[in-house]
Order: C-alpha cells, then structure tokens, then sequence
C-alpha cells in the first residue's frame, strides 16, 4: 500500500478545512464583540447605505463559523463567510489589490485565503 493511501482522506480533510475557517473567523468576531463595530458602521454609512447593517458582520464572523464548528447548515454558513469577505474587501480594501506587504507577500492574502476557503467549503461539503 502506497504512503498516500494512509494519508487520502477527503472527508477528514474537509473537516479540518471547515474547523480551521471557523476557528479563523471567530478571532475577527471575537475582535469585533470586544471593540465594538463602530468603524464599519461609519464606513457603511459613507457609502450611504444604513448604519445597522454594519450588525451583520456578526453573522458572518461569529454566527456563521460557529455553525461551521458544530457542523450544522454549512454550505449557508460558508457561503455568508465569502459574502462577508466580499463585502469587507469592498468597504477596506479595495485599493490594496495590487499592493504587497513588506514581507513580499499580497496585501489581501488572508482575505482571499478566507474567501476561497469558505467557498471550498461551501462547494466541499456533502449534504449527507
């Protein structure tokens, strides 16, 4: 038996992809329950949208990965986390798409990396 036949397991690995997003996303949440949501509320409000909805971050940074945790609606759970990326990257960094950290690395890359591993899940989980 071949060493990558110890090692292939699709479900597990959709679990540990699952997990670790929601664990990722919770710090954000986390942040934002201490701190408070004042700063994305005066960006929305700039944009000329109401301020309130500045409130759904909560669903896509606390809700949504806490539901990824347990494993309960998680294609709607992931598929909230990319929308809230979508809309993060709108609101702050749009300008930064072309732009590289000091490191060397892409400015936006744990956003894409949030953005693409909720839509991995979202399209990897099996609705046994």
């Amino acid at each position: 038996m071949k060493f990558w036949n110890y090692v292939h397991h699709p479900r597990a690995a959709m679990v540990l992809l699952r997990i670790t997003l929601a664990l990722l996303m919770l710090f954000h949440g986390w942040a934002k329950i201490r701190h408070g949501i004042g700063g994305i509320e005066q960006m929305i409000e700039a944009r000329g949208a109401p301020g309130w909805l500045a409130y759904a971050v909560y669903l896509g940074e606390v809700v949504a990965p806490l539901l990824l945790l347990v494993g309960l609606w998680v294609v709607p759970a992931a598929l909230v986390i990319a929308i809230n990326m979508l809309v993060a990257f709108f609101l702050v960094h749009t300008k930064q798409v072309l732009m590289l950290q000091s490191s060397g690395g892409w400015a936006l890359e744990l956003q894409a990396f949030f953005f693409v591993t909720a839509l991995v899940v979202a399209m990897g989980s099996s609705r046994d």
